[in-house]
């Protein structure tokens, strides 16, 4: 066996001709897909690798020319860049590795962003720093793309609301300290809708694109512009008394009002309500501050729409900013399941005195977070402007007709011996097609007759929205549930759509009831409704029936049912702990 080796294995092999070794050093350096420098210790270059010198577009030979070496900094960039390249220049002179992004951008070679890796070495005659670049570019821009999808509506290329409200926070943090007057505007365009609906969501878009384009043109590039939502655009001025802010706030309200919206042949007048408010020290949160602004944009379409309002605190503004904090609750409410159902019965007048009642209405409560009860005229009106009817109406019939352990609504009515049980419907469920069919696969599940329920409608919405109530009371109707038209007498002109609506029973409205007794003009109307109904074949129910004396009027009229403190106080409907 040849045992023949070149050196001894336990030995180390000899060392390589120093001029080899720097060969090799120099086409390791030369081959490397990174940009490589070695730099002095006042930072001129001794070497630069082709890579290094194809990015800053000058040559080794002419970085590294005897006595006229390069310094790096030169290359960089701005004064900024070059601070920074410095502050890490230092650290690795210490002695301590130092790794950090930064973009270069060199009098002769394109712009880029590059990671930068510096070490010490020392020398006999000195110390040096070898660096080495690893360009990054790519990573960055997609790192700013998606930041950049993260901070900005894809539509309109504006700032979203998400990054608005944290630019509106940091700025009432900062004006704490900082002290300083400010402006927030919150605007809503009037009649979007209408586009949408005549020429779809296509155009509908197209005219946020362009509008979204209009406020940033007409505001300065300090100002942020965001598109909040829909058709609802936020504006922060900086540095701005109110007084600035509400004239920048009235020109892009007169700029936006001369805008005009082609669409296939379609032209459109688009104008827009503006809600102002200050932002300073006395601000408490960005959250604070769009409830605010938020409000009074409300109050200017309340008093006609295409106008600017700005937040004092009056009456009008604080009852809808009220309005929008209900809104937090309400949705808050539903999530922790603190509504309650209660009941008032509804007496048959043609049943003798201690029969029971013939119908029981359905009733709202909300639990509050201190465990009071709160009346649905406190949170209805919140509920129904910013579109949570459809999930409360959908809460109480899910609880009524779906939650029956222990016998549920069923047993309730057996109890008080109950013929029928009345459910109110808005006006929004009535219209949202996704609620009706909810509704309809609960009446189909459900194990209460059809017949036992009587869905309540106001009269107003019954004449809004003619053709939809229609519409929905044949389809419920076929469940065999009944329909009772709420309010009626409210407007006294719907007479002429009874003959048309399958309704069953005459709600009058309880303001006229209340004073029957002593207003000869209630007793006539309530009289006059009683025999439309009568001749139309419907049963009639008197509401806010309040005293005996009033109750003995109704009885001489011939009104059906009456409804009221004086016959029953409402009542939660499974007790004080709700059905198991």
């Amino acid at each position: 066996m040849d045992t023949h080796t070149p050196y001894p294995l336990s030995a180390s092999p000899p060392s390589l001709e120093p001029e080899i070794e720097r060969e090799l050093l120099r086409a390791y350096i030369d081959s490397a897909n990174d940009g490589i420098f070695v730099v002095c210790d006042e930072m001129k270059f001794h070497v630069a690798n082709p890579l290094m010198a194809t990015w800053i577009g000058i040559s080794e030979t002419e970085l590294t020319a005897h006595g006229q070496r390069m310094p790096i900094t030169e290359l960089l960039g701005p004064t900024e860049t070059e601070a920074l390249f410095r502050e890490h220049f230092r650290t690795a002179l210490e002695g301590r590795a130092t790794r950090f992004e930064m973009e270069i951008n060199p009098p002769r070679g394109e712009p880029r962003w590059v990671e930068i890796s510096m070490n010490r070495v020392r020398l006999n005659n000195g110390e040096l720093v070898i660096g080495i670049l690893r360009d990054v570019t790519e990573r960055r821009m997609l790192q700013t793309t998606l930041q950049h999808h993260v901070s900005h509506d894809d539509l309109t290329g504006l700032v979203n609301r998400r990054e608005f409200q944290q630019r509106l926070q940091a700025l009432v943090d900062s004006v704490k300290t900082n002290r300083g007057s400010h402006v927030l505007a919150y605007i809503d365009l009037d009649q979007f809708k209408l586009v949408n609906d005549t020429c779809g969501h296509l155009a509908g878009d197209e005219l946020l694109r362009l509008l979204g384009q209009q406020l940033k043109q007409l505001t300065n590039r300090r100002d942020v512009v965001a598109r909040l939502g829909g058709d609802e655009f936020g504006l922060l001025l900086y540095d701005r008394p109110i007084e600035e802010g509400m004239r920048v706030a009235e020109a892009l309200r007169t700029a936006m009002a001369g805008y005009r919206f082609a669409w296939d042949g379609r032209s459109f007048e688009v104008t827009a309500s503006v809600g102002l408010c200050a932002v300073g020290d006395d601000t408490v949160s960005a959250e604070d501050a769009l409830s605010a602004a938020d409000a009074a944009c409300y109050v200017a379409k309340d008093q006609g729409r295409n106008r600017v309002q700005l937040y004092l605190g009056g009456t009008a503004c604080t009852g809808r900013r009220q309005e929008m904090q209900w809104v937090a609750r309400l949705q808050k409410a539903l999530d922790e399941n603190r509504f309650q159902i209660w009941q008032q019965q509804i007496l048959d007048l043609r049943r003798a005195p201690g029969e029971g009642a013939g119908h029981v209405e359905m009733l709202l409560r909300l639990i509050g977070e201190d465990g009071a009860i709160v009346a649905p005229d406190r949170f209805f009106p919140a509920a129904e402007r910013y579109g949570l009817m459809p999930a409360i109406d959908r809460w109480v019939v899910q609880h009524l007709l779906l939650d029956e352990q222990h016998g549920g609504l069923q047993a309730e009515m057996a109890r008080t011996s109950a013929t029928h049980c009345a459910i109110n419907l808005s006006g929004a469920s009535l219209n949202d097609d996704m609620f009706m069919a909810f509704l309809e696969d609960a009446l189909r599940r459900t194990t209460l007759a059809g017949d036992r329920l009587c869905f309540e409608i106001t009269e107003t919405v019954a004449v809004t929205h003619f053709g939809r109530t229609r519409e929905v009371m044949h389809a419920i109707k076929q469940f065999g549930c009944r329909f009772a038209l709420d309010d009626f007498g409210s407007g006294m002109s719907s007479f002429s759509y009874l003959k048309n609506l399958p309704v069953d029973y005459l709600k009058i409205d309880g303001t006229l009831v209340r004073h029957i007794v002593e207003d000869a003009a209630d007793f006539a109307m309530v009289e006059a409704i009683n025999r439309v109904g009568a001749a139309l074949g419907l049963k009639t129910i008197a509401e806010f029936v309040e005293s005996e004396a009033a109750l003995r009027r109704l009885r001489e009229i011939g009104v059906d049912y009456a409804q009221g403190y004086a016959i029953h106080r409402p009542q939660p409907l499974f007790g004080e702990s709700g059905p198991a």
